[in-house]
């Protein structure tokens, strides 16, 4: 068991969640400080003492409406590395969304390798460890990091709310490309899992080139059965689109939708009135604020994800 105190920050931009998060937790949050200036930069420091202690920083990393992605990043990084200056024993980032975590890996010649230089950074400010849920490829966001890496699975969340929502249905779990075949499976197995019975899987093929995404064939059975199609992300939606209609084209009776984080970007809104999909889900891990309330009401159901991150943050901490 840890001898270190425990203290929980969560950035302003992060807040709400991070007050669910020390709820599980039974703790409060850390104070703290963040103060911008007139030019744009700011700061952030500890308004207590941190020295000795293991200190967790809750901040997803979306852009939204008040910071783009790359300030937040920034922010988080500095008020990391204040804590390390301060004294804190060990310093954990707890980022419930990741930015830059797409591009893990060179496509095209002279192609930059993202996910690497955001772990760089995080190292660079002295971060010991860092906590994310359902990143692009674990192993690339594994690979990246010369720190301990802690992954939370949205599987065994969405395998939890569609064993409740459709009962003895017919089940497949969809892939909208062959690169999420395993994230599928494992909402596969961990519905099967919870069910008691057996989900088969099918994928979609998917090329992508300079944005433009083409290839069409679904490649599984899915007729007269209810296909969960199942993402890390949705961002534009044309992915999941394309999933969906093909789905329904090869006969499925029901399609829904599960994806970790709901980023709704440009045209993704009109993914709510596809009359092909009946229902998408995701975490609460980037608020659905690009949408509107009624479509968010209508066609959208967001599952909590605090509570597991709790559970990692004290396994995380009774562990150092």
């Amino acid at each position: 068991m840890s001898g270190r105190p425990l203290a929980l920050f969560g950035m302003q931009a992060s807040r709400a969640y991070a007050e669910m998060v020390a709820a599980a937790l039974e703790i409060p949050l850390a104070r703290h400080e963040e103060r911008g200036f007139e030019d744009g930069e700011h700061k952030s420091r500890p308004l207590q003492d941190v020295r000795g202690h293991d200190a967790f920083v809750i901040h997803a990393l979306h852009g939204d409406a008040e910071q783009t992605a790359a300030e937040k990043l920034c922010r988080l990084l500095f008020f990391c590395g204040a804590l390390k200056d301060a004294g804190a024993e060990r310093v954990t980032a707890v980022t419930p969304y990741l930015c830059y975590a797409r591009k893990d890996r060179r496509t095209k010649p002279n192609d930059p390798v993202t996910t690497r230089y955001v772990a760089a950074l995080f190292e660079a400010v002295g971060i010991d460890r860092v906590i994310a849920v359902e990143v692009h490829n674990v192993a690339a966001f594994e690979n990246a990091f010369r720190v301990p890496t802690w992954h939370l699975e949205s599987a065994v969340l969405f395998a939890a709310h569609f064993a409740a929502l459709l009962g003895d249905a017919d089940v497949v779990a969809v892939s909208p490309d062959a690169g999420g075949a395993k994230r599928a499976e494992q909402f596969r197995t961990a519905l099967e899992e919870r069910t008691g019975r057996a989900v088969d899987s099918a994928y979609m093929e998917k090329f992508r080139s300079a944005g433009v995404v083409s290839g069409g064939r679904l490649v599984g059975e899915v007729r007269g059965r209810t296909a969960v199609i199942v993402d890390d992300l949705i961002s534009t939606g044309t992915t999941l689109v394309r999933a969906a209609r093909a789905c329904r084209a090869a006969g499925a009776g029901r399609v829904f939708a599960a994806a970790a984080h709901g980023l709704f970007v440009g045209g993704a809104a009109e993914l709510l009135d596809l009359p092909e999909l009946e229902r998408i889900v995701t975490l609460d891990t980037v608020p659905p604020f690009r949408l509107g309330s009624e479509q968010v009401d209508r066609r959208l159901t967001v599952l909590r994800s605090a509570a597991p991150i709790a559970r990692m943050i004290a396994e995380c901490h009774l562990a150092s």
